[in-house]
């Protein structure tokens, strides 16, 4: 994806460099940011190893605002609106948002009247129904074991088969030999379906949780409510869609099938399944921006642009936005890798002074986003699981070692950091709460000065290999103005870091933490398959 950048920042010299490089934006934009860099690197810390003071230009440039800024668009007012160059822009009002911060919120929110119950009642009803429900699982991980996901959605599709629609993603990459060698759980690790988005009517969940008993009473994780977002809900309609089209369908014998014209996911050619769901997606994402696009021009350039007390005359009484939503999408099978651009580009853009609290619970990064952490300005504090709640903490076999793997990373991190000196301003925390398991992934952004962060992002990433590169994964940026959402997501953020402890060279003397030498050989072999 080509993303415009700008480097009329820079000296004058560069500016004048830049002015002899016509047609050549990607090196203008190098030469622009390494001339930033340059001057913003000057006190880094003597321990310091050079090659990290890279570590920034390994990031996109921030993409530029194409439209004027406006007195009287709130979509103007705030520093991240270069990401609706990138996916569509939804503003929205903040009472439409609640942070829920308990698997038993979550579950009390997401109890609806039994799903069977309500599309009887629709057959019953005198007038057609146009209710419609659509269910996206994952292939290998809603197929595994004898009884399932869909073995247990088997009988709902058999007794509405014109209403209820079951897609079965299938990763592109698991085909061939390695699809009939590789035994089940085993076969999650090349790829899935991972995005958790939860839809009713014009009201969209956002969260890493899945449906699992688990998720709803001991395993945390992070949740957000739209209420009565219908543009919002109508976009990951359209995703969820988008995805489905070029998943298996099941059917009411359990079989499979693709959805006609579409290349089969792994006995098709890959490269054009590939490219064919890259349309499917990048379409839905193209045309919801575009429609944004021109409802921004609609509602504030336009020359019959009605003040706010000539609204609230004519009966509009919606309040204005103070909140943006950004979906980001992430599906590197399919060359799409949206969020990983966003994110990569918000730590990278975080000034000195900023506070950035990372959490994720598989710590497994990327390197691109370690040498961004490592090597930019703002602090962080990253909070992961301690071995105990691991998911994995337990397991029989081979995954049961998973726990003492991530542990290796995390240690080698920390070495690099203390290497580098930099134990005050990259600070690890391990969450441990007994009983429970964790689960909790994503970002808050504190900006320089400020008590109260101005940025979220909440979804399915890990920000590890895996999600960048493996998965479907799918999370939306929050920004916004509005104190009391502000204020929500600070404590969001407090109750997780709570519960935590701060890493320390101690914390690796402890029993738990020793890693037999065997799994320290075959993590750096295996670090990019969990």
């Amino acid at each position: 994806m080509a993303v415009a950048a700008a480097a009329a920042a820079g000296p004058v010299f560069w500016r004048r460099l830049l002015g002899l490089l016509p047609g050549r934006p990607g090196l203008a934009a190098l030469l622009g940011r390494l001339s930033d860099r340059l001057g913003r690197n000057r006190d880094r810390q003597r321990r310091r190893s050079p090659w990290l003071l890279l570590a920034p230009l390994l990031s996109p440039a921030v993409p530029q605002v194409t439209s004027p800024p406006c007195c009287l668009c709130p979509e103007g007012v705030h520093r991240f609106q270069w990401i609706r160059n990138l996916v569509p822009e939804f503003g929205v009002s903040s009472s439409h948002i609640r942070v829920l911060s308990s698997p038993a919120e979550f579950f009390e929110l997401m109890k609806v009247d039994c799903l069977e119950s309500t599309l009887e009642k629709s057959l019953q009803a005198k007038f057609p129904s146009n209710l419609k429900v659509s269910i996206l699982l994952d292939f290998t991980r809603g197929s595994r074991g004898r009884k399932n996901s869909r073995t247990m959605l088997l009988p709902l599709l058999r007794r509405f088969p014109e209403q209820v629609r079951v897609s079965l993603f299938h990763t592109p990459h698991l085909r061939g030999l390695l699809r009939l060698l590789i035994p089940e759980r085993f076969n999650e690790t090349i790829g899935l379906q991972h995005i958790k988005v939860y839809l009713f009517d014009n009201s969209v969940i956002l969260s890493g949780a899945n449906l699992s008993d688990s998720y709803f009473t001991n395993r945390q994780d992070r949740y957000v409510f739209l209420q009565d977002c219908a543009e919002i809900a109508d976009f990951f309609t359209e995703l969820v869609d988008a995805v489905g089209d070029v998943s298996l369908q099941l059917q009411g014998d359990d079989t499979v099938q693709v959805v006609d014209g579409m290349v089969h996911p792994y006995k098709g050619d890959r490269a054009e399944y590939c490219k064919a769901a890259n349309k499917r997606v990048m379409d839905v994402i193209n045309s919801a921006r575009t429609r944004q696009q021109m409802l921004h021009a609609q509602t504030f350039h336009s020359n019959s642009l009605l003040t706010q007390e000539d609204a609230a005359a004519a009966g509009d009484r919606r309040p204005a936005p103070d909140t943006w939503i950004y979906p980001l999408i992430q599906m590197k099978p399919f060359e799409i890798q949206i969020d990983e651009i966003v994110t990569e580009t918000l730590l990278t853009e975080a000034e000195r002074g900023a506070k950035v609290y990372l959490t994720t619970g598989y710590f497994n990064l990327t390197q691109a986003y370690m040498d961004l952490v490592l090597g930019t300005r703002a602090e962080y504090q990253i909070l992961l699981a301690s071995p105990e709640v691991n998911g994995f903490f337990g397991a029989k076999g081979v995954a049961g070692a998973i726990p003492a793997a991530y542990v290796h990373i995390e240690r080698q991190f920390y070495s690099e950091v203390c290497s580098l000196g930099q134990q005050e301003r990259v600070q690890l925390q391990e969450y441990w709460r007994r009983g429970w398991t964790f689960h909790a992934k994503g970002l808050w952004l504190y900006l320089a000065g400020s008590s109260l962060p101005c940025l979220t992002l909440i979804g399915s990433p890990n920000f590890g290999y895996r999600s960048v590169h493996r998965d479907l994964e799918a999370q939306i940026a929050i920004v916004t103005e509005n104190q009391a959402l502000q204020q929500q997501l600070h404590q969001e953020q407090e109750q997780l870091y709570l519960r935590s402890g701060v890493v320390s060279s101690a914390t690796f003397e402890q029993p738990s933490r020793q890693v037999k030498l065997w799994v320290k050989m075959v993590t750096p072999l295996i670090k990019n398959f969990f």
